[in-house]
């Protein structure tokens, strides 16, 4: 079994704020974690723990190759997704099953149908 690489992450521990705090955890693409690229895509499924909120966030650029290999995603705190990248707080409250893409001439996220 191969060792799984460090990751350099775009922030640093000391720069999370508390943005969005006690919401549980999601998972998040290294574009978005380690490149420090915008959220371009979130959608939540039904969680599968307690401490799961459902949310996936991507930037929006990831193959599905990228997506199949679990050294590129990672688990973690839908506060430290929010210190990346704040314009997905005002959409954590949206249900389960809900999708959203940022439109590329606005930069404004807008729900989407999930595929």
């Amino acid at each position: 079994m191969a060792k799984a690489k460090k990751k350099k992450f775009a922030l640093r521990a000391d720069q999370i704020r508390p943005l969005a705090p006690n919401r549980g955890g999601c998972i998040a693409t290294d574009q978005v974690m380690v490149d420090g690229r915008k959220v371009g895509y979130l959608y939540r499924e039904p969680p599968t723990n307690d401490q799961d909120t459902g949310w996936c966030f991507m930037s929006g650029g990831e193959s599905q190759e990228y997506m199949d290999d679990a050294d590129n995603h990672g688990i973690y705190d839908v506060n430290t997704v929010a210190n990346y990248d704040p314009e997905i707080i005002p959409l954590l409250d949206a249900p389960i099953g809900s999708a959203f893409e940022r439109d590329r001439s606005t930069g404004l996220f807008v729900a989407i149908e999930e595929e």
